[in-house]
């Protein structure tokens, strides 16, 4: 395994590992990886289905001859994806970086700072010395600290299409921290996993708008960490796969035009691959929306004011998979190792599509 000068552009062949993959975001880092220019997938990993094909699980892949197989023996490689649950990481993180260059972590691990902040809101940490050189994989946050960066982790997705949302307001001087933001995320059952269990099966799941986390959302500790801002977050469980759709309610503290918003906006995204602006346009299609991002890793942002309650109404989807996951990790692993930052990410989507 050689070590790459961060930033250079390179046509070698990178071997990857890919730990959980017999999971749903598991499946589509093996899908992306086996289209990407720069990476062969050497291993992928799964207890369950240890020296099963891959395509005997993921249908989309019938015909690639990779079979999973145990995670306790690991190959090496160049850059290790580790697609598992919480938790997972933090007490194998050591075996994985003994194993590759690169980690890349999919799971809520090695998002946050320190060992406080997992203290509040999640369980602890097993491996807090590791925390302070993750870098979170969000290029559009994150871009000038990922080159050479050895271990990455990829936003939650319900974070991610908030943050994406929020962004430009920040960067722009629109928000500074200290105004109210009332978040809604709706998302699709994929969230839950394979292993969703009665909350994804599809009869519960049909029909619904479900609030499952009405305050207190783990995801809540990166958008403040990310942003400097407390939100007041809920998230609903609707009828449909694939796809995050955030829809925030902002009161800024000063008057803003429509304006101030496109320049805001554009002036964030603009040069941003992966995100596109829709703010009320004609057609069907006047705002952002999960199936209009299906499969892909582009994120929509839009927005709309509210002049007579001084609100501003802004608008965010994305798939929660590909950009709220798989996407944003390989995306983030692209701009690390040098590699052409949209390579293994172009497919542009379909339409008219299915529900996501």
């Amino acid at each position: 395994m050689a070590a790459r000068e961060a930033g250079v552009q390179t046509s070698e062949t990178l071997s990857a590992t890919v730990i959980g993959g017999s999971g749903f975001t598991g499946g589509e880092l093996l899908r992306l990886l086996d289209g990407h220019p720069n990476f062969e997938v050497a291993q992928a990993t799964s207890r369950s289905y240890e020296n099963k094909t891959v395509g005997a699980v993921h249908p989309n892949l019938r015909g690639r001859e990779l079979r999973f197989s145990d995670p306790a023996d690991l190959e090496s490689v160049d850059v290790l994806f580790a697609a598992t649950p919480h938790g997972v990481s933090m007490e194998r993180i050591d075996a994985f970086r003994d194993a590759a260059d690169v980690v890349v972590d999919l799971s809520a691990d090695f998002r946050l700072d320190s060992e406080e902040q997992y203290e509040q809101w999640y369980d602890g940490h097993d491996a807090p010395e590791h925390l302070e050189e993750s870098v979170y994989a969000l290029p559009e946050l994150s871009r000038n600290e990922l080159p050479g960066a050895e271990l990455i982790a990829a936003g939650g997705c319900n974070a991610t299409a908030t943050i994406l949302g929020l962004h430009p307001l920040f960067e722009a001087g629109i928000l500074s921290g200290n105004e109210q933001v009332v978040v809604d995320v709706k998302v699709g059952s994929s969230e839950g996993g394979a292993g969703g269990g009665e909350a994804s099966s599809h009869p519960e799941r049909s029909g619904i708008v479900r609030p499952y986390a009405p305050t207190g959302h783990r995801h809540e500790a990166e958008i403040e960490q990310e942003l400097g801002l407390s939100v007041s977050f809920t998230a609903h469980a609707v009828d449909m796969i694939r796809g995050a759709s955030a829809t925030c309610h902002v009161f800024p503290s000063e008057p803003v035009s429509k304006g101030d918003l496109w320049k805001a906006y554009r002036g964030s995204y603009a040069e941003e691959p992966f995100m596109r602006i829709a703010a009320g346009g004609s057609g069907v299609y006047r705002y952002p929306e999960p199936k209009a991002v299906a499969g892909t890793n582009y994120g929509e942002v839009g927005f709309e004011l509210d002049p007579t309650n001084r609100r501003l109404v802004v608008f965010s989807a994305i798939d929660n998979m590909m950009k709220g996951s798989a996407g944003q990790a390989v995306h983030a692993a692209n701009v690390a190792l040098g590699l052409e930052e949209t390579a293994g990410l172009e497919f542009q989507g379909l339409h008219p599509v299915g529900a996501p």
